[in-house]
C-alpha cells in the first residue's frame, strides 16, 4: 500500500515545488522503493500545480474543488502554514479550502512562513529553504527514515 503526501501551495508554487524536490531526493537518498510512495500536488491555480509537477510530484490537481476531494487521500499533508488559514495565500485558500484541509486524516506538517495579515509569534526567523528543509526532515523521521 503507497503511502500519499500531499503537497499544496497557491500563488507561485515555489513553497510546494521546493518541498517536493526536497523531499524527492531525501527519499532517494534514503533508498526508500519508488514503488511505496505517491507525492501529490494540489494548488490552488494551475502555475502552482506545473511547478511542483515540474519538480518531481507523481500528479497533481488544481483548483479548490480538486484540493477539498483529494487532499483526504493524503497520509501526510505538507504546504505553508496559510493552506490552514481561511483565506490565507493572499486568498488563494478559501474557508473551505482550510476546512477540507484541517479535518483531512492526514499528519499536517506545516512550514512556518509568515504574511502580511498574520504574524508567527516565538518562531524564529529562518530563510525559505531552511524551512521546506526541516519540513522534509520532520516527514522523514516520520516514515521510520
Amino acid at each position: 500500500m503507497k503511502t500519499c503526501i500531499a503537497i499544496l501551495d497557491g500563488m507561485g508554487g515555489g513553497i510546494g515545488a521546493q518541498l517536493v524536490s526536497r523531499l524527492r531526493e531525501a527519499l532517494e537518498k534514503a533508498h526508500a522503493p519508488a514503488e511505496a510512495y505517491e507525492i501529490i500536488a494540489l494548488g490552488s491555480n494551475s502555475s502552482a500545480t506545473e511547478r511542483m509537477l515540474k519538480a518531481g510530484a507523481d500528479r497533481g490537481a488544481s483548483g479548490e474543488n480538486a484540493i477539498r476531494v483529494s487532499v483526504g487521500s493524503g497520509d501526510y499533508i505538507l504546504g505553508p502554514i496559510g493552506i490552514v488559514i481561511p483565506n490565507g495565500l493572499m486568498g488563494e485558500f478559501s474557508p473551505a479550502i482550510a476546512l477540507a484541509i484541517s479535518k483531512a486524516r492526514g499528519e499536517k506538517i506545516l512550514v512556518p512562513v509568515s504574511q502580511n495579515h498574520f504574524t508567527l509569534a516565538g518562531v524564529e526567523s529562518r530563510p525559505l529553504p531552511q524551512l521546506a528543509q526541516a519540513a522534509v526532515e520532520t516527514l522523514m523521521q516520520k516514515l521510520g527514515y
